[in-house]
C-alpha cells in the first residue's frame, strides 16, 4: 500500500517499530509497504489506529491493478459489508475492581464505527463487571452525562479516581450504591456528605473486546 509509506514517514519512525507495534515482522511490513502482500481487514484497523487516520486513507493511494481486499469481499458476499469509522479520544484506564486514576492522555485515540454514539472511551482494568462481559483489556465508550438510569453502567469518578459500576442512586434518602458485576467483590455505598466526593462522568454505552 503506497500510502503506509507517506503516514510512516509523516509519524517518524522505522519499519521495524511499525512492525513491533504489529507484532509483525519487519519483513512482513515492508511488503505491505512494497504492495507486495495485501493486509487483512483486521491489520488495516490497527495500522490506521495506530497512524490516526482510516482505513479509506491508507488504501486511497493503493495500486490500479492491485486488488483491494475490503471491497473485493464486500462486492463477493451480501452480509459482508465495510464499517466506516472514526476516532475516539482514549482518557486512560478505568478500574473494574478498586478505583484508579484515570490519565486524560487525549494525544490516543481509537478506531471504532461511527454510529457509536460516544464522548471517548477508556480501557478497562481489572475484573470486577465481567458479569456484564466486560474483561480486563476491554475499549469501553463513555457518553458523558452528569447523572444515569438506575441499572445503567458508568464511569465514576471518586476522590479523582476512576471506577465501572454499575449505578444505583436514591435521591431521598442521599444514598448511591457502585455495584459491581462480579460476587467476588462488595458494592461501594456512599451516603450524605460522601456523595459531595462522586461524580458520574458519564454512561457507558459499548464496549470493544478482542478475541
Amino acid at each position: 500500500m503506497i500510502n503506509l509509506k507517506k503516514f510512516r514517514t509523516a509519524k517518524g519512525v522505522s519499519q521495524a517499530t511499525v512492525a513491533k507495534e504489529l507484532g509483525i515482522s519487519r519483513q512482513t511490513y515492508n511488503n505491505y509497504e512494497l504492495g507486495k502482500r495485501q493486509a487483512d481487514y483486521e491489520t488495516l484497523l490497527k495500522l490506521a489506529e495506530y497512524f490516526e487516520t482510516t482505513v479509506e486513507e491508507l488504501i486511497t493511494d493503493r495500486q490500479k491493478n492491485a486488488p483491494d481486499p475490503i471491497t473485493a469481499l464486500t462486492d463477493r458476499y451480501d452480509n459482508i459489508f465495510p464499517v466506516k469509522l472514526k476516532r475516539f479520544p482514549m482518557l486512560g484506564e478505568i478500574a473494574c475492581g478498586e478505583p484508579i486514576f484515570a490519565s486524560e492522555d487525549r494525544e490516543n485515540f481509537v478506531m471504532a464505527d461511527m454510529d457509536i454514539r460516544a464522548d471517548f472511551c477508556l480501557r478497562a482494568k481489572g475484573d470486577s463487571m465481567v458479569g456484564a462481559r466486560i474483561n480486563d483489556g476491554d475499549i469501553v465508550f463513555i457518553r458523558q452525562m452528569p447523572i444515569v438510569d438506575n441499572g445503567e453502567i458508568a464511569a465514576v469518578i471518586i476522590n479523582d479516581e476512576a471506577t465501572l459500576k454499575r449505578v444505583y442512586y436514591y435521591p431521598e434518602k442521599a444514598k448511591l450504591i457502585l455495584s459491581p458485576e462480579n460476587p467476588k467483590y462488595e458494592p461501594f455505598v456512599y451516603i450524605g456528605d460522601e456523595l459531595d466526593h462522586v461524580r458520574i462522568l458519564g454512561q457507558a454505552v459499548y464496549f470493544m473486546s478482542a478475541l
